[in-house]
């Protein structure tokens, strides 16, 4: 197959087949699976519980560096375990050159593992999936979920979340000779794809303007489907959406994005100890101005696709 098609279809291919081996491919890195659950036995009432109004639920616990429960579980075992991505590029994605794990998220979780263990290397990795994220730590397969999860009202009930590391927004993503102009009646007629479990399921659920909805496991499926001409456009996360542009250069955000939101870690609700040490690891990566790991990070992975962000969010605590 030649010409603009042809190329579509390889990348579609291509993209088809990355997502299979996230699926059944070796999701764990190193190779070695930590043996029975990780689920804290702390009791429920030490759980940490959202205020009863949800007004800033990227607001979590005050750092510290004391160990607790969960803290002192990791230590026993000698690795942190944490859900992550594999495909979503300059995020979290295996490098088809190295094998290897990386993108900001799995920087940070390397971080979070080095605080803790004294080890950046002191980690295993488990891909999950995007609708998996809250059972697999209901489930207590993964202390922490690195994985470009959105702080909102409805999951600070079910998870706790460290301070915001960082801010997206929803945005949407289109081929370039698209009618598709943003979020809005432009897209009325049109299939839109989004993840299941994400905050743009949750926003075309309130208003779809128009549009039929598909939803898959994981962001890249919707690219791959956008690329095979099953769907018009996808609604993601403007950092995700902008590393699919950057594997794709057929496809190009458009309008605005719709939303503020703030990616969080992700911890068990009864983790309270673990929260405030990976709080405790976030002051010091933001720490340091232009020179800071948060900084040399967003440089390594992302200002080429995401410009113009001269630091990281400030955290919000609430006791």
């Amino acid at each position: 197959m030649g010409g603009r098609r042809g190329t579509r279809v390889r990348a579609a291919v291509t993209a088809g087949v990355w997502t299979l081996a996230a699926a059944v491919g070796a999701a764990v890195l190193p190779a070695a699976r930590p043996t029975g659950p990780v689920a804290p036995a702390t009791a429920p009432a030490a759980a940490v519980r959202a205020p009863a109004t949800c007004v800033a639920p990227e607001a979590s616990l005050r750092p510290s560096t004391a160990d607790g429960p969960a803290v002192r579980r990791v230590k026993e075992r000698g690795r942190l375990i944490v859900g992550v991505d594999q495909n979503s590029y300059r995020w979290g994605y295996r490098d088809p050159a190295t094998g290897e794990l990386s993108g900001f998220d799995i920087d940070l979780a390397r971080a979070i593992a080095k605080a803790i263990l004294g080890d950046p290397g002191k980690v295993v990795f488990l891909a999950i999936p995007t609708n998996q994220r809250i059972p697999a730590l209901e489930k207590g397969k993964v202390d922490i979920i690195a994985r470009t999860m959105t702080i909102n009202c409805e999951r600070v009930r079910q998870v706790a979340f460290s301070t915001a590391y960082f801010e997206a927004g929803q945005q949407v993503l289109a081929p370039k000779t698209s009618p598709v102009t943003a979020f809005d009646d432009s897209l009325k007629g049109k299939k839109v794809c989004t993840a299941k479990g994400s905050t743009g399921e949750t926003e075309l659920k309130n208003e779809s303007h128009g549009a039929s909805v598909l939803t898959v496991p994981n962001q890249l499926d919707c690219l791959v489907r956008l690329q095979l001409g099953q769907v018009d456009a996808v609604i993601t996360d403007s950092a995700l959406a902008a590393g699919q542009a950057a594997q794709d250069p057929s496809v190009r955000l458009v309008g605005k994005p719709f939303t503020t939101e703030s990616y969080g870690v992700a911890m068990n609700l009864k983790d309270e100890d673990l929260v405030r040490r990976v709080n405790a690891v976030l002051e010091d990566y933001r720490r340091g101005g232009e020179a800071s790991p948060w900084m040399l990070a967003y440089r390594k992975w992302l200002a080429a696709d995401l410009q113009g962000i001269t630091a990281p969010p400030e955290p919000r605590y609430r006791d």
